[in-house]
């Protein structure tokens, strides 16, 4: 399968953007009700907008691009893949509608609705939207990254080169550990800013910040759509060793990997 061009995927972008929002929609009128938790695993909560949002994006994918496979975050929990092995698949559909779901339930505004394409194992367009602060980040491939805020028109986004005085990292703001602190113990750190979900990989890519390790487990769906646009910011997103995070991998979980700016 060829991969998509500049145009294609300038014009799929703008679809995906309108499926995100209409998700964060369904996400926010669960977020204004008095909604229930349960539990899908130890530690893993879910919700009722979880599910909401996910059926939307699907739905809509569908429709767009009915020969590209779907993996979503929900219905892989309830162990609907599509067939064959990731690895095989020259482009796939990752989808977490609600990313920091845990930030949700807390109602502090962290929480994003992640859509991104891969191709060959590379996030080659993504958006991350955020909900409750009506914030839209997205990049399509080198240097089309560009946030969308409230009110004001699309702006574009890049890394920054880290300032003088050392680095702002951003770190997980309900699972940073011990390991993190002791990664960053070696490097010129100026401050450590604490946010829920993808909106790290973003901070980034804005030039917000300039680092964010993340020493902790986590699903191939949490990263892509933010590590697309951190790469069509000029950013990278590569393992421990130094190797490109790649997706499609048999379980779809991550290595440990660090988000690096200019």
């Amino acid at each position: 399968m060829p991969h998509l061009d500049d145009d294609a995927r300038a014009e799929l972008i703008v679809a995906i953007t309108d499926l995100a929002r209409e998700a964060g929609a369904e996400i926010m009128k669960i977020y204004e009700s008095d909604f229930e938790v349960r539990a899908k695993g130890e530690n893993d909560p879910v919700t009722e907008a979880d599910v909401a949002a996910e059926a939307v994006i699907v739905a809509g994918l569908e429709k767009l691009t009915p020969d590209i496979p779907i993996v979503a975050e929900e219905l892989a929990a309830a162990g609907k893949l599509p067939p064959g092995n990731p690895a095989e698949w020259s482009r796939f559909w990752l989808v977490d509608p609600l990313d920091g779901t845990k930030e949700f339930i807390k109602k502090n505004g962290e929480f994003t609705v992640n859509i991104a394409l891969i191709e060959d194992g590379i996030p080659v367009l993504g958006v991350v939207h955020t909900p409750a602060k009506g914030w839209t980040y997205r990049g399509h491939g080198t240097g089309t990254a560009a946030v969308k805020k409230d009110g004001l028109p699309p702006q574009s986004i890049k890394v920054r080169p880290v300032p003088p005085d050392g680095l702002t990292v951003v770190a997980s703001r309900s699972h940073r550990g011990k390991e993190t602190d002791e990664f960053l113990a070696d490097l010129q750190v100026a401050q450590i800013s604490p946010a829920g979900s993808s909106l790290k990989f973003c901070l980034v890519a804005e030039g917000v910040a300039d680092l964010y390790p993340r020493l902790g487990p986590t699903m191939e769906w949490d990263t892509a759509a933010g590590h697309a646009v951190v790469l069509a910011a000029g950013g990278t997103v590569n393992t421990l060793e130094g190797a490109a995070l790649s997706y499609g991998k048999p379980d779809f979980r991550n290595p440990k990997f660090i988000v690096k700016g200019g």
